[in-house]
Formats: structure tokens, C-alpha cells, sequence
């Protein structure tokens, strides 16, 4: 087994989805984990499962991320610890589908604390310590969604663009201090999101549907590669290029039929 003992990681999100599937490949490496969300139960399981098959050393933080002053909380906790973490897997978020104005505002305002505030947060409070030692590595979630709106999410689809321009940009201003950052962008996936967010499976998208174990191969390759974003699965590229090389009255209402049926 590749040994990582030093190279701590922490992700977000971590007790189902994405952020299981990542805690498992970067535990095969033989990264030492740090495994962050609110469902307890769920991640002392995991990380049981992940130190019985792999033998590594596993940290179970249970946060609510959306509660701000929990961040510096955690980023004290785990320097008590001794824990510097060099990879962040910055995978937490909450989407809804629904009408913008058929939705309540505070769900609304939840899914933007958690989708923006937190993760800027949590890049902002662990990307500093990185700076300082010059070297580290920040994974920034986004979704397909990021590079196109789509009615009836509408403040996810916004949400996850900023993640997307957001890590453009620190791509380049981490770059000076040794820091890389990498956005993933993954479509429709087989991870339990559209059940929490409401979202109608429609037979396009059942077509459409990746694991996640490729889409997280696919983020893990290009964050170590310091790629600024990737777009797993040819079918999600073939969406993006699609954006770029028609104007929106074509495409929008075909994404909205996909998305919506």
C-alpha cells in the first residue's frame, strides 16, 4: 500500500455521495482522513470501515458547516490535534429543485450559506495555513450546472458558478504560493443528490448518470495534475461545448427540457 502518513486530507461533506467516495480513494492512497459533516453516525461507520480496510488514521468531525463560527472552531480543533491538513476536498453543498418563487426563501438562503459562504470559508481558513508552508492542494466542487443556468434551479445553478469562478480565479493566485486549486465539475451522478434535492430523475439524466467513483478518479487526477477544473465524462464535456458554441435561446430550453422533462 502507496503510504501518505503525513499528507493529511479533509473532506467535507463526507458521510455519503461524493464525499464517501473520496474518503475511500484517498484512504487507498494511504492518506490519513479527516471526515466532516453532521451526521455522526454516518461518518463514525465510515471511518470504522476506512481504518479496517486500509489502515489508516481517521479524525471524525461533526460540523454543521453552515454555522460559520463552526470553521474556525474546526481549523482550532485539529491544529490542537496536530493535524495540518494538505488537501481539501471542499464537496459540502445542498441544491433544490423547484420554482425560484415557489420556494421558501429561508431553504433558499440555507442552500447559498452552505454552497458559497461555508466553502469560501473553509477555503479561506485552510488555505491560509497552506500558504504559510507553501504547498497544499484545494478541490472546489461546483457542478455542471456552474457553466449554465436552468429553470427551476436557479439558485443552485448560480450557487455552483461562483464555486466555478471562484476557484478560476484563486487557481492563479494560489499558484504564486506553491497552492493549487482545481474545480470539478460533474453532471448528473448516482450519489443520492437528487433524492435530497427534490429532483426529478428525468429518463435523459437516467441516461446521462455516472458513478462516482469515476468522477472522483476524475477530480483526484486533475487536482494532482494542478489543472484549474475538469468536466468528468464525455457526455458532460460534449454539454459544455455545446455551451460555449450555440447562443442561449438554443440551448437553454434544451437543458431545461433535460433537466425538467
Amino acid at each position: 500500500m502507496t503510504t501518505n502518513g503525513d499528507s493529511w486530507v479533509l473532506v467535507t461533506g463526507a458521510s455519503s455521495g461524493f464525499g464517501e467516495e473520496f474518503a475511500r480513494q484517498y484512504a487507498a492512497k494511504g492518506h490519513p482522513l479527516v471526515l466532516v459533516a453532521r451526521r455522526l453516525d454516518l461518518l463514525q461507520t465510515l471511518a470504522k470501515k476506512l481504518q479496517q480496510a486500509y489502515g489508516v488514521q481517521v479524525v471524525v468531525e461533526q460540523v454543521d458547516l453552515s454555522d460559520m463560527e463552526a470553521i474556525p472552531a474546526l481549523h482550532e480543533r485539529l491544529r490542537g490535534q496536530g493535524v495540518t491538513v494538505e488537501i481539501l476536498i471542499n464537496n459540502a453543498g445542498h441544491g433544490l429543485q423547484g420554482a425560484f418563487l415557489d420556494t421558501p426563501l429561508a431553504a433558499t438562503l440555507d442552500m447559498v450559506q452552505l454552497d458559497i459562504a461555508s466553502l469560501t470559508a473553509m477555503t479561506r481558513v485552510f488555505g491560509q495555513d497552506m500558504r504559510a508552508r507553501g504547498h497544499g492542494k484545494i478541490l472546489l466542487v461546483a457542478s455542471l450546472l456552474a457553466h449554465y443556468g436552468v429553470e427551476d434551479m436557479a439558485v443552485y445553478g448560480a450557487a455552483k458558478a461562483y464555486v466555478l469562478r471562484l476557484g478560476d480565479a484563486l487557481h492563479r493566485e494560489f499558484k504564486r504560493d506553491g497552492v493549487t486549486v482545481t474545480s470539478l465539475c460533474p453532471g448528473m451522478s448516482d450519489t443520492g443528490f437528487a433524492q435530497a434535492a427534490k429532483q426529478k430523475v428525468t429518463f435523459a439524466l437516467k441516461f446521462l448518470m455516472m458513478k462516482p467513483e469515476p468522477v472522483v478518479r476524475a477530480g483526484i487526477r486533475a487536482l494532482n495534475a494542478g489543472r484549474i477544473s475538469i468536466v468528468p465524462g464525455i457526455n458532460n464535456k460534449a454539454a459544455v461545448a455545446m455551451v460555449w458554441a450555440t447562443p442561449r435561446w438554443l440551448h437553454q430550453p434544451l437543458f431545461a427540457r433535460i433537466m425538467n422533462g
